[in-house]
């Protein structure tokens, strides 16, 4: 059993920064891919970064120059540094990983955790 439990989430002013991690626990043979997305209500969830084995990103362009992710020296975290928040990043942030564990690979999702910007 693979799970994903992100934290970090929470209220902050327009301009803040905020801090988000994921942690993936279980039999966890690799993983492939970790990164975040976001969804706000009435809309698709949307990549808002990713990071592959070996180190290469991928930011929306919504993101760019703004949040950083990155994994932690436990290899099996992920982190994302959020600065200069606007309104429009307000979200549920889910974690995501491609992960190959003892029954095959697949795609695992945390519970998502909310980010409110607003002064």
């Amino acid at each position: 059993q693979v799970q994903l439990v992100e934290s970090g989430g929470g209220l902050v002013q327009p301009g803040g920064s905020l801090r988000l991690s994921c942690a993936a626990s279980g039999s966890i043979a690799s993983i492939n891919v970790m990164g975040w997305y976001r969804q706000v209500p009435g809309k698709q969830r949307e990549l808002v970064a990713n990071i592959i084995e070996g180190g290469t990103t991928t930011y929306s362009d919504s993101v760019k120059g703004r949040f950083t992710i990155s994994r932690g020296n436990a290899e099996n975290m992920v982190y994302l540094q959020m600065n200069s928040l606007k309104a429009e990043d307000t979200a549920v942030y889910y974690c995501n990983a491609a992960i190959a564990s003892l029954i095959g690979r697949a795609d695992y999702w945390g519970q998502g955790t909310q980010v409110t910007v607003s002064s």
